[in-house]
């Protein structure tokens, strides 16, 4: 199942608090074609079939095929720099070490 890192909680908790989405909306990550990459978006509230993930006051929705994709991994966020030479955070995907309680 996918880990998320106290990092990348506190990232959703901020972007569906700065959204106002509802009690229990979160981010929403999906494969509408997989070799294309992951969508993320904010939802109000998961998909009919999504898997959801939460803990912490943090909601993660994931469409099946995201679910199979991302089952061994973790979710974090990394700082990234940017065109004009600064700094942003952007989520990451990276496999889940055995072990390290993630």
């Amino acid at each position: 199942m996918l880990a998320i890192t106290d990092l990348a909680a506190e990232a959703i908790k901020t972007l569906t608090t700065d959204a106002e989405l509802p009690e229990g909306g979160g981010l929403r990550i999906a494969a509408p074609n997989p070799d294309q990459g992951l969508e993320l978006t904010l939802a109000g509230q998961p998909a009919q079939d999504d898997v959801v993930l939460s803990g912490d006051g943090v909601s993660v929705f994931l469409d099946a095929t995201a679910a199979a994709v991302l089952d061994d991994k973790v979710l974090d966020v990394q700082q990234a720099p940017t065109a004009d030479g600064g700094q942003e955070l952007r989520f990451a995907i990276a496999p889940q070490q055995p072990g390290a309680g993630v």
